[in-house]
């Protein structure tokens, strides 16, 4: 028999908008984080950018600056700072990844969790319902017999009528899959405000007093059990932490693009992930999920309030997780990233095109940030670097084509335009602008080799990492380094020309709006790739031209990014097949460790998928004709409307004007827009109330006749015809 997994008691807790002018009052007895380190990265970082700040002038300034040779010089210190720093943060994080290598694991104490609570959160938004659901079943029965109590609560803010008729379809088949002693729960929110964090912020202030602690997870993340042991019991032993943030790796890609993104991330991301939290300690970040949360500590000092003025600067806060660690951390409560921790995993955009619309999301929430660091109060030095690293990981490529536009515009002002560079005094001759092209090229391999350097280093760690040499081998962890670093040249121009027309956007006062995440699929069409690229395309073309009107030698100078542009479009859709990613796969290229051995909970989930491919979930025509299913479903449905009193609705209401001017089902249904049948489905009363508006009162045995439904306003007369025409059947 299926086991009633109803939402359960609320249990509410407080969670107060943040004020951005106000400091909050701090929790006391938090450990410090240890000064030096910060200072010993800033410090690095900025003697490195010196150094090559006095190397760039050095080149430039051999017959004084002109005006463009200036801005260059700016730009460049601007650039090479953020190149600098990365360079640092790689090196302190690649002698610590090889110091974690040596250490062993701490042992789970399960009489120190086995009295927390803790819930595994699901958000969800529009998305493919047989995985999300898998996965969570997956989880549930991964958690089974697990010292301490679990339970999964999917908070769905689904919009589209459909998929939220799947989603009560998989609960309902989950219900009979999940154990006995982890309870799986369902509530999809009626109005959809402020986003992700808003859905979690109407869990907090409704069921946060139920649980100690939520593990976060994005609908395509799995954690292993022992991880999810281990972060509990991390919690329970430091109560003055607020968050622990995990550094997920990369899971289940199976197109090119994937592969490389997946590959890069499990060789790459320990090193960038050990020297982050290096030097930020009890200050670090938070990515929005597969973290631990503290829910007494998120719903006290990080209530997000919105920023006033319209998208895409102002209104809610896309990118959340942020601004939410910056106020942990502003109340006194730590915040750390715990790469040591391991386990925890994620699928990441199967194609450019993908990662692109995802960027585009990211990069408003990221700018947005410029008005937190304006307003708020309060905040931690180290917390505004993270949310200045935001900003600038967009603002970067823009920058780095503004470099090369001006580096062009005085190339090409040398070659064709009249010279007027006379000085003050009296000269037979003008002083042309001149560069040391010795001390250029030395600038030039120095700049890459520190751009670089972060991939010698995963190089270096894969080949030190016994669980790289044994699932991967030296081989084809050199083989795959090798194929990554040529791909990652050719779509680094690409990912450039994506951002800054993101940031352009932004800045025009476009918003991105909050689309659903493409994370399977085999790519998209060659027409509509080329479509997309089609300005990365032309910016190439203008790139190449312009560079070999120069000469030559500049022209291959820049090939590594005007080939990249040029081929955008076939580039992407190359990458973008799962064809491409089969045949690196079998050749032994770009194999990382968790592809050779797939973790346990990606692996069962993948597993529980085959049980939610099979859903017959009910239309809401057939709602609508059949109460007895609208009666089956009402425990699904959330009864909760944040309205005033006397607010309306608009998409609800609209949906009950429309019933009394229909006169069928089917009609009514036509006439609803997506938003109106949403409202519909979200609201058991006013659905019940269409039925018997609109249905005959048992016009199922009519429909198993094969009888034509009527209005009910009808029904009289149809029962008149049939009584003349001699039926014994009148119901």
């Amino acid at each position: 028999m299926t086991r009633l997994n109803r939402r359960p008691t609320e249990f509410p807790l407080t969670m107060p908008d943040q004020p951005f002018a106000q400091r909050a009052k701090r929790v006391r007895g938090a450990p410090a984080s240890v000064l030096w380190r910060k200072l010993f990265v800033l410090a690095a970082s900025i003697g490195l950018t010196g150094i090559a700040a006095h190397e760039m002038f050095e080149v430039l300034s051999v017959s004084g600056l002109t005006l463009l040779e200036w801005a260059l010089l700016v730009i460049f210190v601007i650039n090479i700072a953020w190149v600098a720093f990365a360079f640092v943060n790689a090196t302190i994080g690649f002698l610590a990844a090889l110091g974690s290598l040596r250490s062993k694991p701490t042992s789970i104490s399960p009489a120190s969790i086995q009295h927390a609570r803790t819930v595994i959160a699901f958000p969800i938004y529009n998305e493919e319902v047989e995985s999300v659901f898998a996965t969570v079943a997956a989880t549930a029965k991964l958690l089974a017999g697990a010292p301490g109590q679990f339970e999964c609560f999917i908070l769905s803010d689904t919009t589209n009528p459909e998929i939220a008729l799947q989603e009560e379809a998989a609960f309902e088949r989950l219900n009979a899959e999940a154990p006995a002693d982890v309870a799986v729960r369902y509530r999809r929110r009626t109005i959809n405000h402020h986003r992700k964090s808003g859905n979690i912020r109407d869990f907090i202030t409704r069921w946060g007093g139920r649980y100690d602690y939520m593990i976060v997870y994005d609908a395509d993340s799995y954690m292993e059990r022992d991880t999810i042991l281990r972060l509990v019991c991390e919690m329970e032993a430091k109560p003055h932490t607020a968050l622990i943030q995990t550094i997920p790796q990369l899971v289940g890609g199976e197109s090119l693009f994937a592969r490389t993104q997946q590959f890069a991330a499990a060789l790459y991301g320990p090193v960038l992930g050990h020297g982050l939290a290096w030097w930020a300690q009890n200050e670090g970040n938070f990515w929005g999920h597969n973290a631990i949360i503290r829910i007494k500590a998120l719903a006290e000092a990080a209530g997000l309030p919105e920023i006033p003025g319209r998208a895409p600067f102002g209104g809610s806060i896309l990118s959340h997780d942020f601004v939410e660690a910056a106020l942990l951390r502003r109340a006194g409560w730590n915040v750390e990233i715990r790469p040591e921790l391991g386990g925890s995993y994620e699928k990441g955009p199967p194609t450019i095109i993908d990662l692109v619309i995802r960027d585009r999301r990211w990069c408003q929430g990221n700018m947005q940030h410029m008005a937190v660091l304006l307003r708020t109060k309060g905040l931690t030095w180290t917390s505004r670097f993270h949310l200045i690293t935001g900003i600038f990981s967009y603002l970067a490529s823009p920058l780095w084509l503004i470099f090369i536009t001006v580096g062009m515009m005085l190339s090409l002002q040398n070659s064709f335009l009249a010279p007027d560079y006379f000085g003050d005094g009296a000269s037979l001759f003008p002083t042309w602008p001149v560069i040391d092209s010795e001390r250029a090229f030395a600038l030039f391999l120095a700049t890459m080799g520190i751009l670089f350097a972060p991939k010698i280093y995963g190089l270096l760690y894969g080949l030190a990492a016994r669980e790289w040499r044994d699932s991967v081998g030296l081989l084809g962890t050199v083989k795959g380094v090798l194929l990554e670093i040529f791909l990652s040249v050719l779509t680094a121009p690409i990912m450039m020309a994506a951002q800054t027309g993101a940031v352009i956007n932004v800045f025009l006062g476009r918003d991105s709006g909050w689309a659903p995440q493409n994370r399977n699929g085999d790519g998209y069409t060659f027409g509509d790739t080329m479509r997309h690229h089609r300005g990365a395309f032309i910016l190439g073309l203008v790139l190449t031209g312009a560079s070999i009107a120069i000469s030559p030698i500049y022209a291959a100078w820049l090939a590594p990014a005007t080939i990249g542009l040029i081929l955008s479009g076939p580039l992407s859709y190359w990458t973008s097949r799962k064809s491409a990613g089969r045949t690196t796969k079998n050749g032994g290229w770009l194999v990382s460790p968790a592809e050779a051995r797939a973790p346990e909970s990606y692996r069962r989930a993948q597993e529980e998928t085959g049980v939610f491919n099979q859903l017959a979930p009910a239309t809401l025509g057939q709602l609508l004709l059949d109460r007895a299913k609208l009666g089956q479903r009402a425990h699904l449905v959330d009864s909760f409307w944040p309205l005033a009193r006397h607010d309306v609705h608009p998409p609800l209401a609209m949906a009950r004007a429309r019933a009394d001017r229909a006169k069928t089902v089917e009609e009514y249904i036509s006439s609803l827009a997506q938003a109106e049948a949403m409202a519909l489905l979200n609201s058991t009363a006013d659905l019940e109330a269409v039925s018997w508006r609109l249905a005959p009162p048992v016009h199922a045995n009519r429909a198993a006749r094969g009888l034509r439904l009527v209005p009910l306003r009808n029904l009289q007369t149809e029962l008149a015809s049939r009584l003349k025409a001699g039926s014994g059947d009148v119901s």
